[in-house]
């Protein structure tokens, strides 16, 4: 597949493009935790359980990828529990952590709510070049660790 052509962009205008990006996001973040029956940080953490899969993550490291304390994460998996979302297993080397695995019922439940989206997000993909798609794999991989590193830089809160 050939580029099409794009229109002209300056980089100040890709990083305003990206703001309202993420604005639209946000508000549609809270609107789908709303759906789900979860608070937005219930949400987000509940997405990296079910994209940890069978490499079940503990509850330390759901802290790490959410960049909440410890202690802010057990009443997550309490919360998450309760609502049927995820089960506590035992850690099969150490007994004395838990691995946390989404229920399978719940993941349905979430991925209903966002598979619509993700068709969209498809079929805008199939609009790029085998190339373009790599240069926006790039870019969104690159931005996620610069903002990863910013939060641990500027933002933890323990």
């Amino acid at each position: 597949m050939r580029a099409k052509p794009r229109p002209a962009a300056t980089p100040e205008q890709a990083l305003s493009a990206m703001d309202r990006l993420i604005a639209t996001h946000l508000v549609g973040q809270q609107e789908i935790a709303q759906q789900v029956g979860l608070n937005v940080t219930d949400l987000t953490c509940f997405a990296f359980v079910m994209e940890a899969g069978e490499n079940l993550l503990t509850a330390g490291d759901l802290a790490a990828r959410a960049h909440v304390t410890t202690g802010a994460v057990t009443g997550i998996l309490n919360r998450l529990e309760a609502a049927g979302y995820i089960a506590r297993r035992p850690d099969p080397t150490d007994r004395r952590r838990v691995r946390v695995a989404a229920e399978p019922a719940a993941v349905a439940r979430v991925q209903a709510v966002y598979a619509p989206y993700y068709a969209r997000l498809a079929e805008l993909f199939a609009d790029y070049s085998p190339e373009e798609v790599a240069v926006l794999n790039d870019w969104f991989t690159r931005a996620g660790r610069l903002a990863a590193g910013y939060l641990e830089e500027h933002c933890r809160a323990d």
